[in-house]
């Protein structure tokens, strides 16, 4: 039984090592990926960050914003135009390999500068943007759970990556800017921080948790609702 115990233990810190080491390979690429476009691209030219990985790679060539890039050039471009400056930080939301978001199905380990969490009844759903992660809380007939069993909502800080409260961040919506679903509700953990991104990137209003409506969640995917 003890041997069992042992191999178990070692088998789970395996799975944390690769799991630490795909946050880590995706900070660095993203952080290469800066250093590219600084070079090798014309960033007015680039596309919006809206796609997956292998959509915005065949964005970036057909764009022709940057010079020939190699492969894996042009994959560090994709993640930086995907989550930006990246820095590995121990507050970040820790999304496990191969979780994928529980209503569009994307994984979620692929977009870190975007992922949500809650946490339901001991289980942990994690999502590729708080605009998904309302969807789960709000449209209860499309996603039946017991909503008094939610323990923890975090949505991840746009400039710090910190895991922040949902219910004490303040969102911005309508920016010009895309996450991994398109238009989104963007976090942040002070007001000051929401005003500085309007400034940089545009934006309709800020809004905090409870002021967040079925209606404004289905317009960003451009959908009327009648509450």
């Amino acid at each position: 039984m003890r041997n069992l115990f042992v191999v178990f233990l070692f088998f789970f810190d395996v799975v944390l090592f690769a799991q630490d080491m795909s946050m880590t390979k995706m900070i660095k690429l993203s952080q290469k990926g800066e250093r590219v476009v600084s070079v090798m691209c014309d960033r007015s030219k680039l596309p919006s960050a809206k796609g997956t990985i292998e959509q915005l790679m065949q964005k970036i060539t057909d764009s022709k914003a940057c010079k020939k890039l190699s492969k894996r050039n042009l994959e560090a471009v994709a993640y930086y135009l995907s989550n930006g400056s990246m820095k590995l930080n121990a507050k970040h939301i820790f999304v496990p390999n191969g979780a994928k978001c529980p209503v569009c199905g994307m994984i979620v380990s692929k977009y870190p500068k975007w992922a949500a969490m809650m946490e339901v009844g001991g289980k942990k759903h994690y999502f590729d943007g708080v605009k998904d992660m309302m969807k789960y809380y709000i449209f209860d007939a499309d996603f039946p759970y017991d909503r008094s069993q939610i323990t923890h909502m975090h949505v991840t800080d746009f400039y710090t990556l910190d895991a922040i409260p949902a219910k004490d961040a303040y969102y911005v919506i309508g920016s010009k800017l895309y996450g991994p679903m398109g238009n989104e509700l963007i976090p942040f953990a002070s007001e000051e921080s929401a005003k500085n991104f309007i400034k940089d990137h545009g934006g309709d209003k800020i809004v905090r948790f409870n002021q967040i409506t079925p209606k404004m969640v289905m317009a960003l995917d451009g959908i009327e609702f009648d509450e």
